[in-house]
């Protein structure tokens, strides 16, 4: 069967996982992590694509975004891995690929999945058991929501305003919703959408997006 046309559709968040090669690390050193957020940085900007958090861990790494246009995630996530592959196979003097084929994604329905997205997110290094809290790894965006550092390049979504009135009111809800966790079904559900290449949503919402692309968004549509 042939492979489906990756869904992507401006103004909607979506969840991106890249995999190393046979899960092998994609990184080899501190230096290599912060090259891989200088190219992110600049490839957003240039591809017009909001990105809201992130966590690099050793073997692959997750984002949440809003692309402006239909090709912005995938311009941007093209170019960010072929200029970090020439970067690591040059560093470690290695040839051949990286990644484990391209990047895997879903279109989530922000109102129902968001913030659970966003703490998925943060939480990966206190599940892969490399760290008590969230709080103690450096290589996520947990840090900037909370208060305690700042990336400038990363873009607030909107329902993360709305966790307060102030910067502060919204950082100790943030740690707060983080703390609680998520339940194992949203983790499942977060899973295996993007592995799949699903939308994730209710079903109204399933069905408006359907009118909006000629690809089929659901396995049931």
């Amino acid at each position: 069967m042939a492979r489906l046309p990756r869904l992507t559709v401006p103004g909607y968040a979506h969840h991106l996982i890249q995999r190393g090669n046979n899960r092998q690390a994609i990184f080899a050193s501190d230096a290599d992590r912060l090259f891989l957020l200088d190219l992110l940085t600049e490839h957003a900007r240039q591809c017009e694509v909001a990105v809201h958090a992130y966590v690099l861990m050793d073997n692959h790494f997750h984002l949440l975004a809003t692309p402006a246009t239909a090709q912005g995630l995938a311009q941007m996530m093209q170019a960010v891995g072929r200029r970090y592959v020439r970067y690591f196979n040059d560093r470690q003097k290695r040839t051949g690929t990286l990644w484990e084929g391209r990047f895997k994604s879903s279109l989530i329905q922000s109102e129902r999945y968001l913030l659970a997205c966003m703490a998925y997110i943060d939480l990966n290094p206190v599940r892969a058991g490399m760290v008590a809290q969230p709080a103690d790894y450096p290589w996520s965006s947990y840090a900037h929501h909370t208060g305690q550092r700042l990336e400038p390049w990363l873009t607030p979504h909107p329902l993360y305003w709305e966790l307060g009135n102030t910067p502060f009111a919204r950082e100790i809800a943030y740690a707060n919703l983080v703390q609680a966790g998520i339940a194992s079904v949203q983790q499942t559900a977060l899973t295996d959408a993007t592995l799949r290449g699903w939308a994730l949503g209710e079903p109204e919402f399933v069905a408006d997006l359907q009118k909006r692309t000629v690809r089929r968004v659901s396995k049931t549509t």
